[in-house]
């Protein structure tokens, strides 16, 4: 069978630029920093001061307020950008086959907040007494389960749980099945709340997190003066569709999905293979399954965590697997602006390459002062390009050695 082509048609976020796909594009095209002090929590007692947390996000915007309490804030952000999403789509759920409709949307962690308050009542009042919806609200799979009840979506519903990879691996699954005929749409991307004093104590005491106080010289991917990431919280879903499914009924097109590629390092729970070789591999598969050469991509939003080793052996990645090109290329990191929102990266970080196809705009690295001679590449520093390519890859890595790469196409249509 010939494989079908995939495009997106609907876009969601709630993250630390913004509670809408229009807050946050702009944002992120102004340079808008989204990280600033803790205030889900006192920090006096922790070495970590600063996160990127969303913002005066209310619930019941987009959600019914008594189902929005009976969700962790992970599906709360999910179940947002999902309706968000299916509205840009403007899906006719009426008109829409609901069985070949699939949602897969990621999370890292799961309610790992809720785990803790109910943990402490627990011991105050004994575990009888915990909530009844302490385990629907924190198991990592129940945003897409909630997304999928929401909407009355009978396909594939799957919660690929791969760490800091987890919103890519979702983009990139929907997209294959989609292209191989299973399905005709998705609901896909990935979710995460876990700024709480246990999440973040645990990426503290392995010295992951920076312990920066300065919000504009906290999360500098690809700068010398880097220190570890600024954890971060939201979500981001998009609508992939097929494409002849698409053009049926008139619907807008941001771009097209033509490439994924995922592997694994096999090789430390936490640390990068050496050079990269693992996020090489999964670069060059995506490059593969796209069928197109290394020199055919234009801009790569990379997974630049802001880390010593992740953003050296990224970089390296990148070289090997685009060789001369490698110093041709346009790259960013995002999370210089959103912080790194886990398992929510790959969704939020799809959109904004999706979105650098759509209006010719490439985000820039902010923050980026001090050059680092590990990272040599062309990182876009402090100030977006005015840029039209035909071709972009977002690529994540996660702990566990997990790697995840989607390449992206212009829409000429």
């Amino acid at each position: 069978m010939d494989k079908r082509r995939v495009v997106i048609t609907g876009l969601g976020t709630v993250n630390p630029t913004g509670n809408t796909v229009a807050q946050s594009w702009a944002a992120v095209r102004n340079g808008v920093c989204g990280v600033g002090p803790i205030t889900h929590y006192d920090t006096s007692n922790s070495k970590t001061k600063l996160a990127a947390e969303v913002k005066d996000f209310d619930p019941a915007v987009r959600v019914d307020k008594r189902e929005s309490r009976k969700m962790a804030r992970f599906t709360q952000f999910a179940m947002a950008a999902a309706i968000e999403a299916m509205e840009d789509a403007g899906i006719d759920m009426e008109k829409t086959d609901a069985a070949r409709f699939a949602t897969i949307v990621s999370s890292g962690i799961g309610g790992l907040p809720n785990m803790e308050e109910e943990h402490a009542k627990g011991e105050q009042k004994g575990f009888d007494r915990v909530s009844p919806f302490f385990v629907p609200m924190t198991i990592a799979n129940m945003a897409a389960g909630q997304i999928a009840i929401r909407f009355g979506l009978k396909g594939m519903c799957v919660a690929p749980v791969t760490a800091c990879a987890g919103g890519t691996n979702a983009i990139g699954d929907a997209f294959h099945r989609i292209r191989d005929g299973y399905e005709d749409l998705a609901l896909c991307g990935g979710a995460e709340s876990c700024i709480s004093p246990l999440g973040v104590g645990g990426f503290t005491s392995m010295k992951a997190l920076t312990a920066a106080t300065d919000p504009a010289r906290a999360s500098l991917p690809f700068d010398a003066e880097r220190g570890g990431f600024v954890i971060g919280e939201g979500a981001g879903i998009l609508v992939l569709e097929e494409l002849e499914h698409a053009l049926a009924r008139g619907a807008k097109i941001y771009a097209e999905v033509v490439g994924y590629g995922t592997n694994c390092d096999a090789h430390h729970i936490t640390a990068p293979a050496p050079g990269g070789a693992g996020g090489a591999a999964c670069m060059q598969l995506a490059l593969a399954d796209a069928g197109i050469r290394p020199e055919d991509i234009g801009y790569i939003n990379a997974h630049g965590t802001g880390t010593h080793l992740n953003d050296s052996c990224e970089t390296e990645a990148i070289k090997t697997a685009f060789g001369a090109h490698a110093y041709k290329l346009h790259i960013s990191s995002t999370k210089s602006m959103t912080g790194h929102l886990l398992g929510a990266a790959g969704g939020v970080e799809g959109i904004f390459t999706a979105l650098a196809l759509h209006d010719g705009y490439l985000p820039a690295t902010i923050n980026l002062k001090v050059p680092d001679p590990a990272c040599d590449l062309d990182y876009i520093p402090n100030v977006g390009l005015n840029e039209q390519v035909e071709y972009a890859m977002s690529d994540s890595l996660g702990f566990g050695g997990h790697n995840a790469c989607v390449i992206f196409k212009r829409w000429e249509g």
